[in-house]
C-alpha cells in the first residue's frame, strides 16, 4: 500500500472546510480539527483552525476534503482560483504531495526563502524539523549568492537545506544543499579553453 493510500485510509470521514478571503481553508468541526492536527495538517490561528492552500489541494486530491462555500467544489476549481494569487502554487503542491506520499509531515517554511519545514518520519511534535526545503522549477534561474546565504543560516541552525526541483513532467528531484565558498580571483586572466 502506498503512503497516499495510508493517508487516505487514516481519515475516518470527509472533512468539511470553508474557503476564506485569503484562500486558506477554515475547518470548523473540532473532531476534524483534531484528526488533521494528529496527522500534521493545518494550524490554529487565533480562534480558527486553518489549512494552507497546498494542504487543502492535497486533501482534495485524496478526496478527503469538501469545500462547502462558493463555487469551489473540486481540486481543479481551487487550483484555478488560487493561481490568480499564487503563481508558484503548482510547484509547491507537487513537492508537498511528493513529500507527504513518502510519509513526511510538511509545514510552512519559516523564512530564508524556504517553502517548507520537513519533519523526519515519526518525528513530528517530538523533534524539530530536520529539513528546510526550497521548491524550484526546472529551468528557472536562482541567485546563488542569496541561496548560499540562506543555506549558511540554515546549517547554523542544525538543519539540512534541500532543493526540490520540479521537472517539466512534474517529477520531483531532491538535492542536498551545502554551503560553498568561492575565493575571489585577484588576478584577471583571460580564460580561453
Amino acid at each position: 500500500m502506498s503512503s497516499e493510500e495510508d493517508q487516505n485510509s487514516e481519515f475516518q470521514n470527509v472533512i468539511e472546510g470553508v474557503l476564506t478571503k485569503k484562500s486558506l481553508i477554515k475547518i470548523v468541526d473540532t473532531r476534524s480539527q483534531d484528526q488533521l492536527r494528529n496527522k500534521g495538517f493545518g494550524d490554529k490561528e487565533d480562534d480558527d483552525y486553518l489549512l494552507e492552500t497546498y494542504e487543502a489541494l492535497y486533501l482534495l486530491y485524496l478526496n478527503k476534503l469538501v469545500i462547502t462555500n462558493g463555487s469551489i467544489d473540486n481540486f481543479g476549481s481551487l487550483l484555478k482560483h488560487v493561481l490568480k494569487y499564487d503563481k508558484e502554487i503548482v510547484t509547491r503542491f507537487l513537492v508537498y504531495r511528493d513529500l507527504r506520499s513518502r510519509g513526511y509531515v510538511v509545514k510552512e517554511g519559516f523564512g530564508f526563502g524556504a517553502d517548507f519545514r520537513v519533519y523526519e518520519r515519526g518525528g513530528y511534535e517530538k523533534k524539530r524539523a530536520k529539513y528546510v526545503v526550497f521548491c524550484i522549477n526546472e529551468g528557472i534561474n536562482v541567485k546563488v549568492g542569496e541561496l548560499s546565504k540562506n543555506v549558511r543560516e540554515i546549517e547554523t541552525m542544525g538543519k539540512n537545506a534541500i532543493a526540490a526541483v520540479v521537472e517539466r513532467r512534474g517529477e520531483v528531484i531532491y538535492y542536498k544543499l551545502t554551503n560553498m565558498k568561492f575565493n575571489e580571483n585577484k588576478k584577471q586572466d583571460n580564460f580561453n579553453p
